[in-house]
This record gives structure tokens, sequence and C-alpha cells, in this order.
């Protein structure tokens, strides 16, 4: 007796017991759901250790700061007019008022800089002092900040086009957490509704931070409507082929239960759902009904057999165990290698994918024979679907195929090779940082307006190292930074920069009274006049903090990038790199180009070059899995891998024709979609080994019985994963839709890739080789009494 034998023994003979650790362990579970909720934080692709994250967070202790900021934008012809600007200036004072903003700088608070002669300084005085009373008064107000102030053109207005903007900064504690969510959607969003409506005006918005919040809303919805959508089609399609409600139920609360239990794992690890885990329990659903459809239709291929009820559900775990076993052990393995990934979203992903599946085939062995054993054996009527003449004549199909047109397969085969190996080479990595956030809501539309009026809301930082102190405030290096952000403004994807530069230009139009022809840097003469008043009103002012650092040594620059895609990013960092070397020689300055856009393009890399790898491994511990099924052999490991390589490579050309770049969320479907489509060939292999030995190693009769028997089950489970995978284009993410019409892409020619080219090689291996008896041996796994029946 086998220990496949053995545990069907234990399981139908100790059946209270399971059932009573299942309820167990899923009353845990539920007590762990406590733990689980939608993450806030704005956590970075790259690890802590990575140079670049680390530039970063050298940067941040340097200048400190947040992403916190939301952008407001208006485009108003009318916006100059009394009702209208005293309209716009009253929502600014509103949201001071919240207790989760820590300052706003708009029109209505804005401050500009005066001279004072009498101390030496510079001083700030509010450049509105009370609201406006006419609309001759209104249109003062926009001469006055359009001609007078160039030091807020293109951050509070742009002069060409009359857009006025309002930053709103977040407090630092509500950043990470669920009540700048709750702020924003449940208080900022209502406002704005309320203030457009009072302007007659669309207002915009947008900002890092305002854009993963909605987000953040959005996938705490998908979350139970996937959940729901993937149980209705999968119950859908079971009530299709079987015909029966108990199949439908059975397997609905398997994978409820496996839900349940997904939900249990992430709480008990301390992980918080993310876009990434928010998939899992759809995916659990997808993925675990395949098991109960392979189960069940073995116990009812046994009860047609033979009628005996007891020997059909013992032969369920002994004859199907290990390869169900062996198929979701490569489907874990898929998500597994994720793991190696220095990346806590994907390797929080891998870790409860993998645990979660493992799970499901640990409810399908224990469930599908203890709840039948409870049921009488099915009717005939149930049983119908096994004839369906549709089935029976697709079957016949695959074997006439398969029997008269190996060459056809394989001519078919190398075309798509040879066709799917060019389109790859087209493939790109690319992908912009916005590039999966829904596209058909207000808040996309919203960053357009900010990138056509603003240049953009992705920040990109420069930090100026002179080495020395009050480095900072030489001439000379003003002068560099000057030609360096002339540079900077002329590049279409960047809007204008803001510096220190800026602000000395402004002192300049200050110590001029506040002339605008003076909005430029000193000269070395006239510096020795300004500089006084700009160090002595410094920090006091709150001047300089945000420009240089306390000791002045370090400078920075800020500007925003718009939503481009990766290669262009790469050619902007080259050119701005090249210029870097141009102004700020080795020898006296250090140059550091970071923030959210830099660290983005550095993490799409990193992420690709890390989950080719996990590809890699993926590939290599599954056909290691193959080759110690079958004896080792290195045969059936290398003919395993070739259907499902196929559909791979398939899939990687139509995205290099369909220009479907290479990105983050797209380099997933291919490690998911390899560790699932390897299933049907564990399958097919392992019915064909024991119809080799049934047969006494005749490989043809073999390869057509086994397709015979497998074919049902691997048609039916395809169709599920198919349309399990689709529900996922109805998703609002970009990533989530490729995942899902690409997977379900990509096991849909891996299903006719396993049923057609699969036993098209093992005949071919078999006429290659002409030594049945030693290719009979290589396929010896299970002892004699068992059987890869499915």
């Amino acid at each position: 007796m086998n220990f496949w034998d053995k545990l069907a023994r234990i399981i139908l003979r100790n059946k209270p017991l399971f059932l009573f650790l299942i309820v167990a362990i899923s009353l845990f579970f539920v007590t762990q759901w406590r733990y689980v909720s939608v993450s806030y934080t704005q956590k970075s692709i790259l690890p802590k250790d990575d140079p670049y994250a680390q530039e970063y967070a050298r940067f941040r202790k340097v200048f400190k700061g947040e992403n916190n900021l939301i952008l407001l934008g208006l485009k108003d012809s009318t916006l100059f007019t009394k009702d209208k600007l005293n309209t716009w200036n009253a929502l600014s004072k509103q949201l001071k008022s919240y207790p989760e903003v820590a300052q706003v700088v708009s029109i209505e608070n804005l401050k500009i800089l005066k001279k004072d002669t009498a101390h030496q300084k510079f001083v700030l005085e509010k450049f509105l002092k009370s609201p406006v009373y006419s609309d001759a008064e209104a249109l003062l107000v926009k001469k006055r900040l359009f001609d007078s102030l160039p030091f807020y053109d293109g951050f509070i207005y742009n002069k060409k086009t009359g857009a006025v903007q309002t930053l709103v900064a977040l407090k630092k504690e509500i950043v990470n957490s669920k009540r700048r969510v709750t702020f924003i959607t449940d208080t900022l969003e209502p406002l704005l509704k309320q203030f457009e409506q009072k302007l007659h005006s669309d207002i915009k918005a947008s900002g890092l931070v305002y854009i993963k919040s909605l987000n953040a809303k959005v996938l705490e919805k998908e979350i139970p409507f996937f959940i729901i959508l993937s149980l209705l089609v999968t119950g859908f399609i079971i009530w299709f082929f079987f015909r029966s409600a108990s199949p439908i139920f059975i397997s609905l609360l398997i994978v409820g239960i496996g839900v349940m239990w997904s939900f249990g794992i992430m709480g008990t690890l301390g992980y918080k759902i993310s876009i990434l885990t928010a998939i899992i329990p759809p995916l659990v659903i997808v993925i675990g009904v395949p098991n109960a459809i392979f189960l069940i239709n073995k116990y009812q291929q046994e009860i047609i057999l033979h009628g005996n009820q007891a020997k059909s559900l013992q032969r369920v775990i002994s004859n199907t165990g290990n390869a169900i076993l062996m198929t979701n052990v490569t489907t874990a393995t898929g998500f597994a290698t994720f793991i190696i990934v220095k990346n806590n979203l994907l390797r929080e992903f891998g870790i409860v994918a993998s645990l979660s599946i493992l799970s499901i085939f640990v409810l399908s062995i224990l469930l599908i024979p203890i709840i039948y054993s409870y049921k009488k054996p099915p009717k005939s009527k149930h049983l119908k679907h096994h004839k369906k003449a549709w089935l029976n004549n697709f079957v016949e199909w695959l074997i006439n195929t398969v029997r008269h047109k190996q060459k056809a397969i394989f001519g078919m085969a190398i075309l798509l090779l040879i066709l799917s190996i060019i389109g790859a080479t087209k493939m790109k990595v690319s992908g912009s940082m916005l590039a999966d956030f829904p596209k058909n809501r207000d808040f996309y539309k919203d960053i357009k307006f900010f990138e056509r009026e603003f240049g953009g809301i992705l920040p990109l930082e420069f930090m100026i190292d002179t080495k020395r102190k009050k480095g900072a405030l030489h001439l000379s290096t003003l002068k560099r930074m000057d030609r360096f952000q002339d540079e900077i403004a002329d590049l279409p994807e960047l809007s204008r920069p803001v510096s220190l530069v800026n602000l000395a230009k402004y002192a300049k139009q200050a110590f001029y009274n506040g002339d605008p022809q003076y909005y430029q840097l000193p000269s070395l003469h006239e510096k020795n006049f300004i500089m006084p008043y700009l160090k002595n009103s410094g920090h006091k002012a709150g001047l300089l903090q945000s420009y240089t650092d306390s000791l002045q040594r370090y400078l920075r620059i800020t500007t925003f990038m718009k939503d481009i895609e990766t290669d262009q990013m790469e050619k902007v960092e080259d050119y701005l790199a090249m210029k870097e070397t141009k102004y700020f020689p080795a020898k006296k300055y250090q140059v550091l180009m970071t923030g959210q856009a830099k660290l983005y393009l550095k993490g799409t890399h990193y992420l690709i070059d890390n989950l080719m790898v996990s590809l890699g491994l993926a590939i290599f511990l599954i056909f290691i899995f193959i080759a110690w099924m079958f004896g080792g052999s290195l045969k059936m490991g290398f003919i395993s891998l070739i259907p499902n390589l196929l559909p791979l490579l398939i899939t990687a050309g139509i995205m290099g024709f369909g220009h479907i770049p290479l990105k983050p969320s797209t380099i997933l479907i291919f490690s998911i979609a390899f560790g699932i489509s390897v299933d049907d060939t564990i399958h097919y292999l392992a019915k064909l080994r024991y119809e080799l030995k049934l047969h006494k190693g005749h490989v043809k009769r073999s390869v057509y019985k086994a397709l015979k028997e497998t074919g049902v089950s691997m048609f039916y489970t395809s169709v599920v994963l198919f349309f399990g995978f689709g529900t996922f284009l109805l998703s609002d993410y970009g990533g989530t839709k490729a995942l899902g019409g690409l997977i379900s892409l990509t096991l849909l020619m891996a299903m006719f890739s396993n049923l057609l080219l699969l036993p098209a090689l093992v005949i071919f291996m078999d006429n290659m080789f002409k030594n049945k008896k030693s290719y009979k041996d290589n396929l010896e796994l299970f002892p004699e009494n068992t059987s890869g029946n499915d």
C-alpha cells in the first residue's frame, strides 16, 4: 500500500476529525481578519539597500518633506471678477481650517517679498490684504500677479494661459494613514464639488498623494467585486459543464473557505492589502476551481466505471492525489519565485499567493471526498455531461489531429515560434509611472491638465553639494544653477524649475522696490548689497529652508515631470546628466538627481531584471519537479517545457507586435502563467505513464488513450481559467487588466499546446529513439497499484 492509498484510508475513516480541523483553522483565520486593511503607505519599488533608494533617503534627510502635496487648478477666463475671485479665495481659507492640512499656498495667502531698509532685511507681506470689492479691483489683482510677480509664474499661475493653482500640503502624520484617504474622499471631494457649483467651473485636482488616495478607495471596492464576480463566473461554468447543483456548491464552498484562509494568512503575517495582494482572493477562486473539477470529474468517472461509491472516493485520493499535488506545487512555485525579489510588495504577494494555493490543495483533497461520502451517488442524469456529443467530437478531433497531422502541428508551432521571436524583439521596457491608473476617471484628465498648464505632477529633484559651508550662496554657483535651470526649462517633458536661483532673482527685484525688470540674478557688485538682506531674513522668514540646508552647503532644484514612458525618461536623464557634468565640475560639486520620477525609472528596470530571474527560477524548478516525477528523466523534463514555453513566447510576440510594453505589471504574467499552464502537462503525462504501464510500453496507443481520458478535464479547467482571469479585464487598473487579459490568452494557447503539441512531441521522441522499453522505464513514478487516471 503506497502513501496515497494510506492517506485515502486515513481521510475517509476520520472524516469528523478533519472537518473539525478545517472549522478550527477557519475560525482562527477569521480572528486574524481584524489585522487586514488596505495599505496606505507610499512604498518605493526599490529595496532600502539599493543605491538609488539610498540617494533618495540622503536627499530626504537634507531636505525634509513628504510627498504630501495636493494640487488644485482652475482655468477660467472669468476668474478675475469680484465674485469668482472671492469664491476661489474662500476655498483656500476653508482648506486651511481643516486639521489634516498643514499649509495652503494660493492667491488668497500669497506672500510678496518687501525690502525693509531700516533693518536691512526682506520681509514677507500678504499679496491680498482684504477681499476684492469690484470687478475692476479683481482685474488689478490679476495685473499685479501676472505682471509684477514672475517668481510665481509656473508655480501659482500660468501667464500664457491664465490658469491658476493652489497647493495644499497635508500634515506628515496622516500621509501614510487611512485618515489621508478619508479626508480626500469624504471631505475634499465633496468640498470641491460644492465650490465647482459656486464657481460654475471645473476644479482640477491632482498630486501623487491625491491620486493614490482615490486609487486606495477604488481598491477597497474592487476586492469584493472581483471575489463575487469570480464566484459567479466559475459557478456558471461549472453548471454549464456538470449541469448539477452539487459540483457548484462543493466547488464554491472550497474556494470560499480558501478565500477566508487567504485573508487569514495576510492577517497572521501582518500584511496589508496592496494592489497585488488584492487580487489573491479572486486568484484562489480561479485556481482552486480546477482542482475541484479534476477531483469531481474523477469521482464521476469512477462511478460510471464500476458504481461503487466507497471505491470511487478512495480512488479520487489515491489515483489523482500525486498529480493534483504536483500541479498545485508547480502553480505555487510560479508565485513563490517572487519571494526572492527584494521588494516588499512582490515578496508579500509571493508568500501569500503560494501559501493560499497550497491551502486550496489541502481543502480540495480533504473536502471533496468527505462531502461526497455523506451524499448519495450521483444519478445518471448528473453524469450525462460525460457523453455530450460536442465534447466527444472535440476529443476525437484532438486524437485524429495528433494521429494524422503531426507535421501540421509542428509546422504551425515552428511558424508561431518564429513570429513570436520576431515580435518579442520589438518589445520595449517602458511604461509610465501612472500608466496603470484608471484612464476613464476624471482625475486622469486632471493629470493632463496639470501637465499642460504647470508641467506635470511627478517630482524630479536635484541636490547639489557645493562641498563647503556657505557655498550655496556663492554667486558663481547660482550662475551655474541658472544656466542649468535654463536647460531644464527647455525640455518639454519638465516644468519650470524652482530653486535658490529664483529666490535670488526675486530678492533683487524686491531690492529694487518690486520692479519686475530686475527679476534676474544680481551682479557681483549688487550681491554685496543684496545678500546681507537675504542672509538677515534667512530661516526666520522661512525663505531659505526649502532651497538650501541650515549650513548652506547643499542646494535643491525642484521640477516636475510629465507622465512619460520610461524610454523617454531615460533620454531626459541622460541629457541632464550630460548638462550636470558641463555646469558642475566634479572637483567642486556633486550633483544628485533623484525624486519619485527617477525612483520609478530605476525601480522599473530593477523589477524587470529581478522578475526575469524569478521566471528563470520558476522554469528550472518546475523542470526539476517534472523530471523527478518521471524517475529523473531529463527527456520528459524538456518535453514538458516546450508546450509551456511556446505560449509564453507567443504572448511576448503579441506584446511586441501590439506595442504592449514590458513593465512591472506585465512581467508578472509570465511566471504566473507558466506555473499554471504546466498543470495540464503534469495531468497528461501522469496519465500517460499509467497508460504506458497498462499497454506495456506501446507509446502511440498510450498517447491517444491518455488524451481521451484527460482531454475533457484539461478543457474544462482551461475554460475556467480563461474566463476566471478574464474577469480582471473589468478592473480599473491597467496592471490588473494586463494580468487578466494576457494570462487568459496565454493559458488558452497553453491548453491547445498541451492537447496537441505535447502528445505529438511524445510520439516524435518515441520515433526518434525507437526504444520503447527504456522509454517506458523512464516513465516509472507511481507503484503498480496507482494510476494517473483523471
